[in-house]
This record gives structure tokens, sequence and C-alpha cells, in this order.
């Protein structure tokens, strides 16, 4: 196959129930192989339970910052109210300055109400949490942005005369993640300089990107200047023999939490047709994937999709 676009390929570090130095080597790995990004997921708990161990991710982001030198790093994502929102600004921009420059904030509503309760914070309900990650993009434009102090006072986020110092090295893009049609792609279309679907509305993926444009159309913006990315798992072997199982494993171990492994984009199978079904998503309109492999070991299948895949889309 013939591909037509570039495309950008970031890549999950392993977290839960896994130590440092797994996360660190695979960090390591994955930039050698030539991702474009890295990833965690940003939860105080394992989403099934809060006795899973799970390191906490900008701690972890900062980290990896300071072991590799090429990557982009982001969190996939960052539930805005579940941390103080001026302290988050500070965090994020203290850790771009160790990356110098390479940090994506994720961001979105949060759904788990123990990582926000147990942590002091309140958990409002969707509506609510969805106003507060619109101030909370508000406030940290303005933090990482020109102004010296920033005073915002909001329904849920408040900030008295804040100095953020030093300043991010570079404009920090704005990743927002959620598939909700009346207000999370509203915000998108407003905020964010990218957008990410998650794996369980991939098979959607055609009819959200319609209606992030038609918010697009609304308020009068290019949604040429917003980047469609998926959260996908991808399920590669070698040959189709091998493939095949592979997806049936994944759906039993998966449900449908990281999509349908044999849906109609499912990344699925030999190179070849991982890399057609990459084509399909890059004719929608996505040119942006944040992957999760599937396997035990992740970095053999990681390895076989740096070398066979993405030399296709560079």
């Amino acid at each position: 196959m013939t591909a037509n676009a570039k495309a950008h390929f970031g890549v999950t570090l392993p977290q839960i129930k896994r130590p440092w130095v797994a996360a660190a080597d695979a960090a390591r790995a994955f930039e050698s192989m030539g991702f474009d990004s890295l990833w965690v997921c940003d939860h105080l708990y394992g989403p099934q339970s809060p006795q899973l161990p799970i390191l906490e991710a900008w701690s972890m982001i900062a980290a990896v910052a300071a072991i590799t030198e090429r990557v982009e790093l982001g969190t996939l994502v960052t539930p805005a109210g579940m941390r103080n929102p001026a302290q988050l600004g500070k965090t994020i921009a203290s850790v771009d300055n160790i990356a110098g420059g390479r940090i994506i904030a994720g961001l979105g509503g949060g759904w788990m109400p123990r990582e926000f309760t147990d942590f002091g914070m309140p958990f409002h309900d969707t509506g609510q949490r969805l106003k507060q990650l619109a101030e909370t993009v508000a406030l940290l434009k303005r933090m990482w942005g020109d102004e010296d102090e920033v005073a915002y006072d909001g329904d849920y986020v408040q900030a008295s005369g804040v100095v953020c110092q030093p300043k991010p090295p570079r404009k920090v893009p704005i990743l927002i993640g959620g598939a909700g049609e009346r207000v999370t792609l509203k915000i998108v279309a407003r905020e964010a300089d990218i957008w990410n679907n998650q794996a369980g509305q991939q098979a959607s993926l055609e009819h959200k990107i319609d209606v992030l444009h038609r918010h697009c159309d609304t308020i009068g913006r290019d949604p040429g200047e917003i980047v469609a990315s998926q959260q996908c798992l991808v399920t590669i072997a070698p040959d189709a023999e091998r493939a095949g199982p592979m997806a049936d494993q994944a759906q039993r171990i998966f449900g449908g939490h990281m999509g349908d492994p044999k849906g109609p984009l499912a990344i699925t199978g030999t190179p070849e047709r991982c890399a057609e079904q990459i084509q399909k998503h890059i004719d929608l309109g996505c040119t942006m994937f944040v992957i999760e492999f599937f396997g035990r070991d992740t970095q053999e299948p990681a390895q076989l999709f740096a070398e066979e895949v993405m030399p296709e889309f560079r």
C-alpha cells in the first residue's frame, strides 16, 4: 500500500502494577524505536480498585522527561478537578521545563469519584465537571501566558494573584479527551489543540469528527487547527495465523474498554493490515494515534510496528 499522509504515533507506558524500572525501560526503548510521544494515564487509584499500585502521572512524566530527549510526553487524561487547578498549572510548567518543551497537557472531566473525594476534592456531577474543565483550561492558558500574576474567579476555579515562573518553554498544546457531543466537543472546538477520541468510541470516529467540525463552524474556528487523535488498542503479529487468536484474547481481556479489537477501525492483524486500518483513520481526518500495544511484553509488538508500519507514514 502507499500511504498519503504523515501520522503521529504515541505509545502508552506500563504504569498499573508495574514498577518505575519497567516504565523507564519502556520509555527508553519506545523513544529509540522512533515513536513520537509517550503517554501515561492520570489516576490516583487503579481504575479497578484503590488497592492496585499505580504511579502518579505528573511525577512519572517528570522522571520520564529526565531520561528521554526527543519524544513528546502527555497524560491521557488529567481530570481537571482532581487537583488544585493553579497548582496543576505550576506542576505542568515545571515538568515542561524539565522536558525542554515537550509536554502535551491532556485534560478531561474525570469519572472516578474516590480519586477526588479521598484526596479532599469535590466530585461534582458531569455537567459541573465539564464546566470545571473549561475553567481550568482558561486558567492554565493565562498562567502559561504573558501575565505576571493571574486572578481568576470562576464557578469552580479560583486563583488570587497566582504567579507561574518559570513559564513553559513552548506554548503547551492542550489535548482534551472525551466524546460527549453537546458539551465536551464544544469545549474542544473552543479551547483545544488536540482532541482525543477514547478507545471505546473508535468505531464512531467519523461521526464524532463531523460533530466537532460542526461546533467549529458555529464558533468560526478552522477545524484544521485541531489535531484529531485516537486512543487505540493495537494487536499486531507477523502473520494472520498469530494475529487472529490475539484479537480474540484481547476481546476477552479488555471487553469494550479499549474498543472492539475486531471493529471496523480496529488496528488488528499483520503489519500490512494495520497500515491499511491506520490509513482509514487518516482518510477520516485522524492523524494522531495513542497506542496501547497488546501483549505480555509490549516492546515486542511495538518493535514490529515501528519497523513494518511506521515507515509507511513517514
